[in-house]
């Protein structure tokens, strides 16, 4: 069992197998919370499973793929590196996430917006704060809170449940946060406004082992202050600041180069984004971590000539038979098989 050395920062361990005294293969892992996920395994030659293997740990710090110190998603069996190979059998390099770095949250309360774009698999978690609570005619409390972060995690490819704490004071901040987060400190998110009583919240949140998510960031210099308070999430606003005169793309983009040069964990989390256009060109500038609307989601998935494209490949599949025989019908199996039903 591999565990990291802080309960709540992310960490990669280098495991060494050896077969008699040799390396034969090495693979990096990442550990949160005592969860081990497989990241790459890289060969040494030849896998040896006897009685004289065994594994070694050495620990480096590592950003990896990572969500707020957590993977980022979660690995399917298809997709993982191979940890041990057959007697005799080579080991080969696999990247186990073609995603990269990426991250996607959806900026809703709505169950309707939840089940249209939840299962779509693009987004690893939600967001929330009492502006889209109201929108979406919900309560701001902790049970009503504590429900939705339930039904949102319901959702195979949603890791967090992201929720915003409310007072006047630090305090009061504070323990709004440590109630929010009882339900599960693992994949509740506490956002926090980035006010200096906000800071102070933040501060003991996070000595209380609760996530948390720096919001309503408007310059550049914040992202300091929250790589200091040990925020696991920064979130500026980029269409406010653009609406206020500021150069919000700028401002996005040097915080994130703030976070790299820092060497923190730290994600910048783009929020108010009013085009795909933004998302692409902050993706090609290394940012990684969005929350959208449900109308951005749209966009996402609306361009006519790839609608125009996939409906002259269904037209020319019909007209070369495609539907002049009724598809076997199959199922699913645990071993990711498919068989006929």
């Amino acid at each position: 069992r591999v565990s990291a050395p802080h309960p709540r920062r992310a960490a990669s361990f280098c495991v060494t197998a050896r077969a008699r005294g040799h390396v034969v293969f090495n693979m990096s892992l990442v550990c949160v919370a005592q969860r081990v996920t497989p990241l790459v395994a890289r060969p040494f030659g030849r896998v040896s499973t006897g009685a004289n293997s065994r594994v070694s740990t050495a620990p480096r710090l590592a950003r990896s793929n990572l969500i707020g110190d957590r993977p980022c998603k979660a690995v399917t069996l298809t997709r993982a590196a191979r940890a041990v190979a057959e007697q005799g059998e080579e080991m080969y390099e696999e990247d186990v996430d073609y995603s990269g770095n990426l991250c996607m949250f959806l900026d809703s309360a709505s169950e309707e917006e939840w089940a249209k774009w939840l299962p779509s698999g693009i987004f690893t978690g939600v967001t929330t704060n009492p502006i889209i609570l109201e929108r979406d005619n919900r309560e701001c409390t902790v049970e009503v809170l504590t429900a939705l972060a339930k039904q949102a995690l319901e959702y195979d490819a949603v890791q967090e449940f992201q929720v915003q704490t409310w007072g006047v004071t630090s305090d009061e901040m504070w323990k709004n946060g440590v109630a929010l987060a009882s339900y599960d400190k693992d994949v509740i998110v506490v956002k926090v406004p980035g006010t200096f009583e906000g800071i102070k919240a933040a501060n003991a949140l996070v000595a209380d082992g609760i996530r948390v998510t720096i919001t309503a960031a408007y310059a550049s210099h914040q992202a300091v202050l929250a790589a200091a308070v040990g925020a696991n999430y920064v979130a500026p606003y980029l269409g406010r600041m653009n609406d206020a005169g500021r150069d919000g793309f700028g401002v996005v983009v040097e915080m994130q180069k703030t976070a790299d040069k820092l060497d923190s964990d730290m994600r910048i989390l783009v929020a108010s984004v009013r085009n795909v256009g933004d998302i692409a060109k902050l993706a090609a500038e290394g940012c990684d971590t969005f929350t959208i609307s449900a109308q951005i989601a749209e966009q996402m998935f609306s361009d006519p000539l790839t609608a125009q494209a996939a409906a002259d490949f269904e037209a020319a599949a019909e007209r070369i038979g495609a539907y002049a025989v009724v598809p076997v019908e199959v199922e699913e199996v645990e071993s990711g098989e498919v068989t006929e039903a």
